[in-house]
């Protein structure tokens, strides 16, 4: 099914099409690039409809894509889940952090190649993101797909939330109990979960979950704690 349909049909959210054409091409480059740059082990094109791009597009049942909405994507890989999200909703801002150069400049390549004004990368980790004056408690939602379990991942989102502000963590069947595993990280870090949303994707078995957490607090400031401790010493 064209994608247009499909995520109209899925999250209501409606693609016109320049932006279709935006997919395809970041479709294609996605292909062009893998061949010498290990982005994605998904690249049949059917799949990365569903796998990817529909499977980012699944946060706006978590998070209402309103204007001047401030976006990171932690992690972000090969764009996902913030580059579909960027190409769907032209009037949020979007920031693209990846540790990884040679995925940074797949990532900006694509910016450029998609013509995206409102979307920009960070060459950084996370543990240090956290400690940017410009990037600290400035997000009003902040996005993770496939990054750690949840009580790592909350010590790289929390801090770069805003109190007030949503971290929204994409997870598989280990959602529930990482989320139970995660109270000690919430209450030191200053966040409670919201809730975990169920997403089904068409021809998917396996469940997809959000799970979602409010900044409810500042986070103390020796936290993020410096690279490689957090996966260590988990809280």
């Amino acid at each position: 099914m064209h994608l247009a349909q499909q995520a109209y049909d899925l999250f209501g959210i409606t693609l016109n099409d320049e932006q279709i054409t935006q997919f395809d091409l970041y479709l294609q480059e996605l292909a062009l690039w893998n061949a010498h740059t290990n982005l994605t082990a998904i690249i049949e094109p059917e799949a990365v409809q569903v796998r990817h791009f529909l499977d980012s597009l699944s946060i706006v049942k978590a998070l209402p894509m309103v204007d001047g909405l401030r976006l990171i994507d932690v992690g972000t890989g090969a764009g996902f889940p913030g580059l579909p999200l960027a190409i769907a909703y032209p009037n949020i801002q979007m920031m693209l952090m990846e540790a990884t150069g040679k995925k940074i400049a797949f990532l900006d390549h694509i910016i450029q190649k998609l013509d995206l004004k409102n979307c920009h990368t960070l060459n950084a980790r996370a543990e240090e993101a956290g400690h940017i004056s410009h990037h600290r408690a400035r997000y009003d939602g902040v996005l993770a797909r496939a990054v750690a379990r949840l009580p790592i991942l909350l010590e790289y989102l929390l801090p770069l939330a805003r109190v007030g502000g949503k971290c929204i963590a994409m997870k598989g069947t280990t959602a529930e109990a990482e989320a139970a595993d995660s109270k000690k990280a919430l209450q030191l870090l200053g966040g409670r979960l919201l809730r975990i949303e169920s997403i089904q994707l068409p021809d998917i078995a396996e469940p997809h979950y959000l799970v979602m957490v409010e900044k409810t607090d500042a986070t103390p400031a020796p936290y993020p704690r410096k690279p490689g401790i957090p996966t260590k010493k988990p809280l």
